[in-house]
Protein backbone atom coordinates (compact mmCIF):
# COMPACT_ATOMS: atom_id res chain seq x y z
CA UNK A 1 0.00 0.00 0.00
CA UNK A 2 2.78 2.45 0.82
CA UNK A 3 4.44 1.95 -2.55
CA UNK A 4 1.10 2.31 -4.32
CA UNK A 5 0.16 5.56 -2.61
CA UNK A 6 3.64 7.05 -2.95
CA UNK A 7 2.88 7.07 -6.66
CA UNK A 8 -0.54 8.66 -6.19
CA UNK A 9 -0.21 12.47 -6.20
CA UNK A 10 -1.99 14.43 -3.49
CA UNK A 11 -2.56 18.06 -2.66
CA UNK A 12 -0.86 19.36 0.47
CA UNK A 13 -2.66 21.14 3.29
CA UNK A 14 -1.98 22.08 6.89
CA UNK A 15 -4.55 21.21 9.50
CA UNK A 16 -4.43 23.69 12.40
CA UNK A 17 -6.34 23.85 15.68
CA UNK A 18 -6.14 25.23 19.17
CA UNK A 19 -5.67 22.85 22.10
CA UNK A 20 -6.64 25.44 24.69
CA UNK A 21 -3.05 26.46 25.43
CA UNK A 22 -1.31 26.80 22.06
CA UNK A 23 -1.79 26.11 18.36
CA UNK A 24 -1.35 22.59 17.00
CA UNK A 25 -0.83 21.77 13.35
CA UNK A 26 0.34 19.13 10.94
CA UNK A 27 0.80 18.50 7.22
CA UNK A 28 -1.94 16.45 5.57
CA UNK A 29 -1.98 14.95 2.09
CA UNK A 30 -5.22 13.06 2.66
CA UNK A 31 -7.73 15.94 2.45
CA UNK A 32 -10.68 15.21 0.16
CA UNK A 33 -14.04 16.77 -0.53
CA UNK A 34 -16.92 14.46 0.39
CA UNK A 35 -19.99 16.58 -0.20
CA UNK A 36 -20.81 20.01 -1.57
CA UNK A 37 -24.19 20.14 0.16
CA UNK A 38 -23.65 20.09 3.03
CA UNK A 39 -20.00 21.10 2.56
CA UNK A 40 -17.99 18.26 4.13
CA UNK A 41 -14.34 17.25 3.81
CA UNK A 42 -12.32 14.49 5.42
CA UNK A 43 -8.69 13.75 6.18
CA UNK A 44 -6.83 11.07 8.07
CA UNK A 45 -4.32 11.18 10.89
CA UNK A 46 -2.27 8.44 12.51
CA UNK A 47 -3.25 7.56 16.05
CA UNK A 48 0.44 7.89 16.98
CA UNK A 49 0.71 11.45 15.68
CA UNK A 50 1.74 14.03 18.28
CA UNK A 51 -1.23 16.11 17.06
CA UNK A 52 -3.80 13.38 17.66
CA UNK A 53 -4.46 14.06 21.39
CA UNK A 54 -5.41 17.68 20.67
CA UNK A 55 -7.37 16.75 17.53
CA UNK A 56 -9.25 14.06 19.43
CA UNK A 57 -10.85 16.82 21.55
CA UNK A 58 -11.01 19.79 19.16
CA UNK A 59 -14.49 20.96 18.19
CA UNK A 60 -13.18 22.97 15.22
CA UNK A 61 -10.10 23.49 13.05
CA UNK A 62 -8.79 25.03 9.87
CA UNK A 63 -7.50 23.34 6.75
CA UNK A 64 -4.95 25.59 5.04
CA UNK A 65 -4.31 24.69 1.39
CA UNK A 66 -0.70 25.26 0.32
CA UNK A 67 0.68 26.76 -2.88
CA UNK A 68 3.63 25.32 -4.79
CA UNK A 69 5.94 27.96 -3.33
CA UNK A 70 5.18 26.89 0.27
CA UNK A 71 7.30 23.73 0.48
CA UNK A 72 9.17 25.04 3.52
CA UNK A 73 5.96 25.49 5.50
CA UNK A 74 4.79 21.99 4.60
CA UNK A 75 8.12 20.46 5.61
CA UNK A 76 8.09 22.35 8.91
CA UNK A 77 4.59 21.11 9.81
CA UNK A 78 5.64 17.55 8.91
CA UNK A 79 8.58 17.67 11.35
CA UNK A 80 8.16 16.11 14.80
CA UNK A 81 9.52 17.48 18.03
CA UNK A 82 9.55 21.19 17.13
CA UNK A 83 7.27 24.17 17.64
CA UNK A 84 5.77 24.08 14.16
CA UNK A 85 4.34 27.60 14.48
CA UNK A 86 7.66 29.23 15.48
CA UNK A 87 8.88 31.48 12.69
CA UNK A 88 5.66 31.03 10.71
CA UNK A 89 3.32 33.97 10.19
CA UNK A 90 -0.18 33.07 11.33
CA UNK A 91 -3.20 34.53 13.08
CA UNK A 92 -6.16 33.38 15.12
CA UNK A 93 -9.66 33.70 13.79
CA UNK A 94 -12.17 35.37 16.14
CA UNK A 95 -13.33 31.81 16.92
CA UNK A 96 -9.78 30.81 17.99
CA UNK A 97 -8.56 28.57 15.17
CA UNK A 98 -5.15 29.31 13.62
CA UNK A 99 -4.86 30.36 9.97
CA UNK A 100 -1.50 30.31 8.20
CA UNK A 101 -0.67 33.63 6.52
CA UNK A 102 -0.17 33.62 2.78
CA UNK A 103 -2.02 30.43 1.93
CA UNK A 104 -4.13 30.62 -1.24
CA UNK A 105 -7.19 29.22 0.53
CA UNK A 106 -8.42 27.93 3.87
CA UNK A 107 -11.49 26.34 5.39
CA UNK A 108 -12.72 26.68 8.96
CA UNK A 109 -14.74 23.66 9.94
CA UNK A 110 -16.53 21.92 12.77
CA UNK A 111 -15.50 18.35 13.48
CA UNK A 112 -18.45 16.07 12.75
CA UNK A 113 -16.94 12.67 13.37
CA UNK A 114 -13.74 10.86 14.29
CA UNK A 115 -13.78 7.33 12.94
CA UNK A 116 -11.07 4.85 13.99
CA UNK A 117 -9.80 2.87 11.02
CA UNK A 118 -6.82 0.58 11.56
CA UNK A 119 -4.12 2.57 13.35
CA UNK A 120 -5.50 5.89 12.07
CA UNK A 121 -8.56 8.08 12.36
CA UNK A 122 -10.72 9.52 9.61
CA UNK A 123 -11.85 13.03 10.56
CA UNK A 124 -15.03 14.42 8.97
CA UNK A 125 -15.38 18.20 9.01
CA UNK A 126 -18.31 20.44 8.02
CA UNK A 127 -17.03 23.62 6.39
CA UNK A 128 -18.51 26.72 8.00
CA UNK A 129 -16.21 29.34 6.45
CA UNK A 130 -14.19 29.25 3.24
CA UNK A 131 -11.72 31.86 2.04
CA UNK A 132 -9.90 31.76 -1.27
CA UNK A 133 -7.31 34.48 -1.87
CA UNK A 134 -5.50 33.61 -5.08
CA UNK A 135 -5.06 30.94 -7.71
CA UNK A 136 -1.37 30.07 -7.33
CA UNK A 137 -0.58 26.50 -8.41
CA UNK A 138 -1.14 24.01 -5.58
CA UNK A 139 1.61 22.14 -3.78
CA UNK A 140 1.52 18.44 -4.73
CA UNK A 141 3.21 15.54 -2.95
CA UNK A 142 4.20 12.56 -5.09
CA UNK A 143 6.74 9.77 -4.64
CA UNK A 144 8.24 11.34 -1.50
CA UNK A 145 8.83 14.77 -3.03
CA UNK A 146 7.01 18.03 -3.69
CA UNK A 147 5.80 19.09 -7.13
CA UNK A 148 3.74 21.81 -8.76
CA UNK A 149 0.97 21.66 -11.31
CA UNK A 150 2.17 23.40 -14.46
CA UNK A 151 -1.28 24.37 -15.71
CA UNK A 152 -1.33 22.13 -18.77
CA UNK A 153 -4.07 19.55 -19.17
CA UNK A 154 -3.87 15.95 -20.30
CA UNK A 155 -6.38 15.34 -23.04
Amino acid sequence: MRDLFRRHPAGVALVALDDGEHPVGFTATSVISVSAEPPVLVFSISGTSSSWPALSRAPSLTVNFLAADQVGISARFATSGIDRFAGIEWRRLPTGEPVIAGVPAWVRGEVLQRTPIGSSFLIAVRAVQVEQHDDRPPLIYHDRSYHRVDGSTAV
